[in-house]
């Protein structure tokens, strides 16, 4: 079983690997279908709450997701 990360610094490393590793393999790394999907639900999250606009839900939907697969 993987460890997670201990400190920050750990968290943007992976988190910065799993972005390259998402850019290099496209729709074949097995980060970027969840992410895509967080990316999607919170945009539309965002178009539907009146203070938040999509992009805001789309960044912020993509990074939860990201999150969740690293830290798993």
């Amino acid at each position: 079983m993987d460890q997670k990360p201990q400190s920050p610094q750990d968290l943007i490393e992976e988190a910065k690997a799993e972005i390259i590793g998402m850019g290099k393999e496209g729709l074949n790394h097995p980060s970027t279908a969840p992410v895509l999907t967080g990316a999607a639900i919170g945009a539309l999250a965002g178009a539907l709450l009146p203070v938040v606009s999509w992009p805001v839900g789309l960044i912020a939907g993509a990074g939860l997701a990201l999150y969740h697969r690293i830290r798993k």
